[in-house]
């Protein structure tokens, strides 16, 4: 693999002395490279959107999105789609990663599985994925064989294609029905991609997956009303974004979710409207889970 082409493994002209730096200005510099990540992933907003409704309109015709990826790219797939059930209250089947090296490869590093093209493919076909589902290959360099590997088997099979990388013109350009290569430029620390295209990466990917649920609903002006109380500080959170949403009480709202079985968006359903736990649930039914329709 020739890596002397791939910006993100580049050596940072700014960074030469880093080595040499006492601990604040070791930071600054770390900093300043930080800083130009949310620029790079602004450019490419018009490609994480066209992901975005690709995933809204797979997801309603009963799809899921499989983040495929090795290290660091891979965790942070892992870590997204993880993180979406408890916050949104989907299904954990919705969003699932796939990581090169399996479940070990979530806290030890096992390298050389990113080489493998077709284990991409076979742990593809171990998690059924079929044609209406999405495939996003995540690799920092775009050219990592596994996520490929993965992508192409995809993309055979109908599935819609999503490459997230931080090199333009990468071969999963060629995979994929979008591309999103926010260009962040070489590391502070050459080759580090965990670093800003690792940071590039998390943010575009949590863009995707919130903005997805935007979109079918799981929010309510800017609250989370699908996320599922289970645990005492998201009871907490439950109360509170209830009592934000119908401008009532602590205890009107903590009454109101006990009453639907803890469910956010029927509680607020309840006291917006006035109405019964039952009543609510039609409405929302109706309404296709809308809080705004269903008002």
């Amino acid at each position: 693999m020739d890596l002397k082409s791939l910006k993100t493994e580049s050596r940072n002209p700014d960074t030469m002395d880093i080595d040499m730096l006492d601990t604040e200005n070791i930071l600054k510099k770390i900093n300043n490279e930080d800083k130009k990540v949310a620029l790079a992933v602004e450019s490419e907003l018009p490609h994480v959107a066209k992901a975005v409704d690709m995933v809204v309109q797979s997801i309603r015709h009963g799809g899921r999105v499989f983040y495929v990826g090795a290290g660091t790219s891979g965790r942070l797939g892992t870590l997204d789609a993880s993180e979406c059930p408890p916050t949104y209250g989907v299904s954990p089947e919705l969003f699932q990663g796939v990581i090169a090296g399996g479940t070990k490869a979530l806290y030890s590093s096992i390298e050389g599985a990113e080489d493998d093209r077709k284990q991409g493919k076979t742990d593809l076909i171990a998690h059924n994925v079929t044609g209406g589902d999405i495939v996003v290959g995540i690799a920092a360099s775009g050219r990592t064989p596994y996520a490929l590997g993965a992508m192409e088997y995809g993309r055979g099979i109908g599935c819609g294609t999503v490459g997230i990388a931080c090199n333009k013109g990468s071969e999963m350009e060629g995979l994929a029905d979008v591309m999103i290569a926010p260009e962040v430029g070489p590391e502070a620390v050459t080759g580090s991609t965990r670093m800003k295209a690792g940071t590039a990466q998390k943010m575009v990917l949590n863009m995707i997956s919130t903005a997805s649920m935007i979109k079918l609903g799981k929010v309510y002006t800017n609250l989370m009303v699908d996320m599922k109380p289970s645990n005492e500080k998201l009871k907490a959170r439950a109360i509170n974004i209830v009592r934000i949403a119908t401008d009532s009480t602590e205890e009107s709202a903590k009454t109101a979710l006990e009453e639907s079985g803890n469910n956010v968006k029927t509680a607020i359903l309840m006291l917006l409207k006035d109405i019964t736990k039952e009543q609510a649930g039609q409405e929302l039914k109706k309404a296709d889970g809308f809080i705004r329709k269903a008002i």
